[in-house]
Formats: structure tokens, sequence, C-alpha cells
């Protein structure tokens, strides 16, 4: 049987690991009896942690959100990772998290055990952070944005256009989306009637908060690819479609989402969308992906790709 502090520990362990504990699952996971839990479960409500219980057949014990922090129990993989995640956020586009990350890192490494801040100085030690670069956003638009979406309410703001167009927008958000440089917001414009993504950066104020609506379904199933299609579609001249004569599997590492969004046509072969304000560099970039490959559109890359052609080989001619 666990002696008793080591018992509470492993409770809260539980408690924090699962939104709902059966008492006499606890019971068997603590080698005690439900009396003991019982107890044990008052002993941490003195220490701050809010457990709700519940009697009856169905009945159990619930941590749940309370008035302010308690002690958090983390494991070495958890806090290692809670580290690392400090440490990685400055690149993160939030105005102000860097310095709020340092603070939580210097209160979280002076908790960890030796063997734990040892590992995580490591990282540190031997990792460069790159200088973030773009604009950022406000923590609190991000909260109020993230909880819209949670709660299904309809957001107003004013929103500042690519080409410097402001307008007052009625949306229903979904979700956010990080790229790692921008966050962006994938939402259906009530006055438009379709879906839109907006960067986040150029939401004017914080938004504010309107009645609640149904949700409808996505725009697609993966979220990242439809923003990056809806950025290209807004930077880029030219919108190319290219079929690529091999499995989306093989080529998915050579086109990241800043390059173009693929989709499957069959076993053998996958749709590219991507876009440029350079058909040349466009025309090099599909044909350094390393696969045989068939332009749809548009007309211009395909005089461009005959042009480029004939220059290669001129310039390997004998």
């Amino acid at each position: 049987m666990l002696e008793a502090s080591t018992r509470l520990l492993r409770l809260l362990e539980l408690l924090q690991s699962r939104r709902h504990w059966p008492g006499p699952e606890l019971a068997r996971r603590l080698e005690v009896g439900p009396r003991t839990v019982r107890r044990d479960v008052e002993r941490l409500r003195r220490l701050g942690y809010p457990i709700e219980a519940t009697p009856g057949v169905t009945g159990g014990y619930r941590l749940r959100a309370g008035a302010r922090l308690p002690p958090l129990l983390l494991n070495d993989e958890e806090a290692v990772a809670i580290a690392v995640g400090l440490r990685t956020a400055v690149s993160g586009g939030v105005a102000g998290i860097d310095e709020t990350s340092v603070r939580a890192l210097a209160k979280l490494e002076q908790l960890l055990p030796d063997r734990v801040r040892r590992r995580v100085q490591a990282v540190g030690s031997a990792t460069v952070p790159y200088p973030a670069s773009g604009p950022v956003v406000d923590p609190e638009t991000l909260l109020v944005i993230a909880s819209a979406c949670r709660d299904h309410e309809r957001l107003r703001f004013q929103y500042r256009s690519h080409s410097d167009q402001r307008t007052r927008r009625l949306v229903e958000p979904h979700r956010l989306v990080h790229t790692g440089r921008r966050w962006y917001l994938v939402a259906w414009d009530d006055d438009r009637e379709q879906w839109r993504s907006f960067r986040v950066d150029r939401i004017a104020r914080t938004p504010s908060p309107d009645r609640r609506f149904s949700p409808r379904d996505p725009p697609a199933a993966d979220l990242a690819a439809f923003v990056a299609r809806s950025v290209s579609a807004v930077r880029d001249r030219h919108q190319a479609r290219v079929i690529l004569h091999a499995p989306l599997h093989e080529v998915a590492a050579r086109v990241p989402y800043g390059a173009g969004t693929l989709e499957p046509i069959d076993s053998h072969s996958c749709l590219l969308q991507t876009g440029s304000d350079w058909l040349e560099g466009l025309a090099v970039y599909i044909a350094s992906i390393g696969v045989a490959f068939e332009i749809s559109e548009p007309p211009e890359l395909i005089d461009t790709v005959r042009t480029l052609a004939a220059r290669f080989a001129a310039a390997t001619a004998p």
C-alpha cells in the first residue's frame, strides 16, 4: 500500500489525467478503500484543489477549474515538454509572449528536480533561437476569438485587407490557424455569405462578441490547406493547377503549406494548387518537385514552361 503522502500525489495525478473517475476505480488504483479515497479528496480540497464528488452508482470524482491556480503536478516528460514550449514561444507571433515565457520558464525551472532541470537546460544551451519577424497579434484578441470559436458566438470587428481597404465584418468564427509566423481566423462571413480566412494581426482592436449561432460544416477537412489556398489567392497574381504523376504521399514532403496544397486524384497522381507572382520561378519550382507533371492552368504558365524547356535544351546542346 502506498504511504499517505505518496498516495495523495498519486491521487492528484490521476484526477488531472482524466475528466471523471468512479470512486471504486480510484480506490482500486490506489489500493485503498472508498473511505480512504474520500479522506484524501478532502485533504486535496483543503490544499486548494476544487474536486467535485457525485453520489450514486455512476458517481465519482472530478477535478474542475477553480478560482485560483493550485499547485500543478507534472511528470518528467510533461515538465520537459512545457519548458521546451516556453523556450520556443518567442516565435509564436504573439505580442509580449517572449517576456511572459521567460518569467514562466524561470518559475518552472526553479521547481524542477535536478535530473529534469539538466535535461531542460541541455535543450536551452544547444538551441539557437531564430529571430522572429513579421507582425504580432494581441494576446487578448486571440483569447476573445478562441472563446467565440468555442462558444459559437459571432464576432464583429474592423478588418484591414491586403490592399489596405478597411471594412466592418460580422463573422461566425470556426478555428484559429497558426502557420508558425502568422495567425489566421477561419470564419463564415455573414455579409459575403462565404468562408473566409482573416489575418488576426489585421483585425483592428479587440473583436466584439455578438449573438450565438449554430455551427456550419467547415469549408475543408484540412483547414491549414484552406488557409494556404486563401492566402495564395490574395497574395499571388498567377494561380496554377498542376497534375503530378506520383502518389500524394511520395511528394507531400516536397510541397510545404506555404508553397502549395495537394489533393489526391488516384493512387498514382495528385493535384497541386500553387501560385506566384513570378511565372519563371513557379515553373522551376514545379519541375524541382522531381516527378512528371501536367499543367492544367493557367495558359501563361504552359507557355513559360515551353520557353524554359527550349532555353535549357539550347544551354545543354553540344
